[in-house]
């Protein structure tokens, strides 16, 4: 009886321990690519990518800044006649700010060579606003930069924004002329010469 009452006793306690192991599924996070990764082609024609079209620039998009206020893209992204560049990034993206950090000090150089609106938009989760808020404070960028709050541009984007970084330049009518993917050294310049080339066309 005594052996029975034994295995009874480990068999309950085999019986604890394994419902107690269930975890909860975690949310699913955007995968932060390390810096050295690249591609071969980095810079993509928006013509050559499937679905590349969006043809409601500037979009109906809620986007808040690190003063926390909201606004709709449509009043945020000017109708002027120049360019459009939008940088998407996030936060715990290491090739994303070294992208940034290429840009940022040349960034009014550029302006002065090339005729464009650039923005950053942030594609963090909401558990990141706070992140978001203090590196774009810190930095100290020339530009504006805001946080897709409901993570919208992935719906509106050919390739709903699957890895980042992710650049895309719309030209003074507003349709996609250009789309590039996550970075290497050497990218800034290849940018800047692409926004000149869709400036003057």
């Amino acid at each position: 009886m005594k052996f029975n009452f034994s295995i009874l006793m480990l068999l309950s306690l085999n019986l604890l321990v394994i419902s107690g192991c269930k975890q909860t599924a975690k949310p699913i996070e955007d995968v932060v690519l390390p810096a050295t990764v690249s591609t071969s082609a980095p810079i993509v024609k928006a013509a050559s990518t499937s679905n590349a079209d969006p043809k409601n620039f500037p979009f109906d998009i809620q986007l808040k800044n690190v003063k926390g206020e909201t606004f709709n893209s449509s009043d945020i992204f000017k109708d002027n006649g120049k360019p459009t560049v939008l940088l998407f990034w996030l936060t715990t993206c290491r090739p994303c700010h070294m992208k940034l950090a290429a840009i940022s000090p040349v960034y009014e150089q550029w302006q002065e060579e090339a005729d464009f609106n650039l923005y950053a938009i942030s594609g963090d989760f909401p558990n990141k606003y706070e992140s978001f808020v203090n590196q774009t404070t810190s930095k100290g960028w020339k530009w504006d930069t805001y946080w897709d709050m409901n993570r919208a541009f992935r719906e509106v984007l050919p390739g709903q924004l699957n890895g980042y970084p992710q650049t895309f330049i719309f030209d003074k009518d507003g349709k996609l002329a250009y789309q590039d993917k996550r970075y290497r050294a050497g990218d800034a310049d290849k940018l800047l010469a692409t926004i000149k080339r869709i400036s003057q066309g």
